[in-house]
C-alpha cells in the first residue's frame, strides 16, 4: 500500500511539472505571437533581412569550416601537420592512438560521428609512434588520450575512459557530454549531470594499465586487449 501510495505521489509531482512547463512555453508563444501582430509592415521586413543575414553568415562559417577539414575524422601523418591543423582552427579534438590499442578503435567509431555531428570542431587522430616530440612536449603517457585543443593551446585531455564511466560501452552522448565540458564543441545537454549517472557500478571493464613501450618510451595503455 505505501510503495502505492508513493507511486501515486510521485506521478502526481511529475504530472504538475508537466503541466507547469506546458503553461510556460504557451505563455511564452502567445508573447511572441502578440509581439508579431503589433508590428508593422517595416519591422517584419528588418526582422526577416536580419534572419536572412544570419543564415547567410552561418552557411558561409559552415563552408569555411568544411573547406579546413571539419566534418570528417580524418588522420594527419605526422606531428608537424597537427601544429598546422590546430593554428587554422579554433577548435580542435586530436586522438593520440596506437593501432594495437582495442580502447583506440573504441574512440574512432564515437569520433566519427561526433566529427559529422559538431562542425564547429575539428576531429584528428595522430599515431603516437609517429609524434615522439608531440608527445612528450603535451606529456601523453596513457593510450588512448584526446587532446582538446582551443585556440592552438592544448587546454585539457581526456585520459582513458575514466571521465567517460570507467567502460567499455560508454555511449557517443557521453563523449559528447565529455567533450561539452570542456567547451571544444557545442552541447546542447545538461552539462551537470552526465549521461552515464544513471549506470549501477562504474568501472566494470576498466583493468589495469599496462605498460608498453614506444621507441624506447613508456607509456601507460588504457586496454586489456593490447
Amino acid at each position: 500500500m505505501e510503495a502505492n501510495a508513493s507511486v501515486d505521489m510521485f506521478s502526481k509531482v511529475l504530472e504538475n511539472q508537466l503541466l507547469q512547463t506546458t503553461k510556460l512555453v504557451e505563455e511564452h508563444l502567445d508573447s511572441e505571437i502578440q509581439k508579431l501582430d503589433q508590428m508593422d509592415e517595416d519591422e517584419l521586413e528588418r526582422l526577416k533581412e536580419k534572419r536572412l543575414e544570419a543564415l547567410r553568415k552561418a552557411q558561409q562559417q559552415k563552408q569555411e569550416w568544411l573547406s579546413k577539414g571539419h566534418g570528417e575524422y580524418r588522420e594527419i601523418p605526422s606531428e608537424r601537420d597537427f601544429f598546422q591543423e590546430v593554428k587554422e582552427s579554433k577548435k580542435v579534438v586530436c586522438h593520440f592512438y596506437r593501432d594495437s590499442t582495442f580502447r583506440c578503435k573504441i574512440l574512432d567509431r564515437h569520433l566519427v560521428i561526433l566529427s559529422k555531428k559538431h562542425l564547429e570542431t575539428k576531429f584528428l587522430k595522430l599515431n603516437v609512434e609517429k609524434a615522439p616530440f608531440l608527445c612528450e612536449r603535451l606529456r601523453i603517457k596513457v593510450i588512448p588520450t584526446l587532446a582538446l585543443v582551443k585556440d592552438g593551446k592544448t587546454q585539457d585531455y581526456v585520459v582513458g575512459f575514466t571521465d567517460l564511466g570507467n567502460t567499455d560501452d560508454f555511449t557517443t552522448e557521453t563523449l559528447e557530454w565529455r567533450l561539452g565540458c570542456s567547451d571544444i564543441l557545442n552541447y546542447s545537454g545538461n552539462l551537470m549531470e552526465p549521461p552515464f549517472q544513471s549506470q549501477k557500478k562504474f568501472g566494470t571493464n576498466f583493468t589495469k594499465l599496462e605498460k608498453k613501450t614506444i621507441r624506447g618510451k613508456k607509456y601507460d595503455s588504457d586496454s586489456d586487449d593490447d
